[in-house]
């Protein structure tokens, strides 16, 4: 895929390669300001609301997106942010290269205390992620794609001074070919349902586990599971930054019919079909 471009209307400039390796720098940095911000926030019981999907909604997931918003604002103008917790119309049409955000992603897993929620930024260019970044806080673990086709993780302890990736000690991501007979799957702690079941029996599962947020594409990222179906609603902001990170690790996203996952699907409002995610083997079902 070649590299996104983008221009500054206002001054008519020549289009500039977007650049991948900054990117990752500037974001990092923002994510370990977002991961303070809302663990500042975690075990709280005040500041919880609910929206109008009957969807929890924080007073960590405002201020984490408050930052994004803000570094995304500094380094990158031009393109536009379409995130979960500010984006208003969400029919509106989007052109070729925009952002994707879900500030806290894994709202529920949040509020219950656990350590499976995280904050998502991912860049679609022509309907498909070329970068994400997926950060757990309370994992203190970061995942992102640093140049094309390739992803790492670092530790990183969530910090209101920021972060610099480049002080990281970096891992590459990759995932792992399945073993058909022995397959381990992921599912949606929150929204697992008997579509999904009925999927499964399809393969081999000899380990399954329930987790919430994009942890689960980390999970097969880093080579520690083979699949993960998504067979009940998600947005895009979701899964954008987790899908970019997996492929970037030799993994796949792909929707039912087998094709590439896609993005910027304005007609339905943002919102995805069923998908299914797999480390470097995509089975097909016995």
């Amino acid at each position: 895929m070649s590299a996104p471009r983008h221009t500054t209307a206002a001054h008519a400039e020549p289009a500039t390669v977007f650049d991948l390796p900054t990117a990752a720098q500037v974001l990092t940095d923002a994510a370990a300001k977002a991961g303070a911000a809302i663990m500042t926030h975690y075990g709280a019981t005040e500041g919880i609301d609910c929206k109008e999907d009957n969807s929890p909604v924080t007073q960590a997931d405002r201020d984490a997106n408050d930052i994004l918003e803000a570094a995304l604002r500094d380094f990158a103008p031009s393109i536009p942010v379409v995130s979960e917790e500010t984006a208003t119309d969400r029919k509106a049409p989007l052109g070729r290269l925009f952002f994707l955000v879900d500030p806290l992603d894994g709202t529920k897993e949040f509020i219950k205390k656990r350590s499976d929620f995280t904050v998502n930024v991912g860049l679609i260019e022509d309907g498909f992620p070329c970068f994400g970044l997926v950060y757990a806080p309370a994992r203190g673990l970061l995942a992102v794609t640093v140049a094309d086709g390739v992803a790492i993780e670092a530790s990183m302890p969530p910090s209101a001074a920021g972060a610099d990736l480049s002080v990281l000690t970096q891992k590459r991501l990759h995932a792992r070919a399945a073993d058909p007979e022995a397959v381990t799957a992921l599912v949606s702690l929150s929204h697992l349902d008997a579509k999904t079941e009925e999927f499964l029996e399809g393969f081999s599962v000899a380990d399954r586990s329930g987790a919430g947020s994009s942890v689960k594409f980390l999970e097969i990222a880093r080579g520690n599971a083979d699949l993960y179906p998504r067979l009940a609603p998600t947005m895009e902001w979701d899964t954008a930054a987790g899908q970019a990170v997996l492929e970037a690790a030799g993994g796949h996203v792909v929707d039912t019919s087998g094709a590439r996952f896609a993005y910027g699907k304005s007609d339905a409002g943002l919102k995805n079909g069923s998908f299914v995610a797999w480390g470097r083997t995509v089975l097909t079902p016995r």
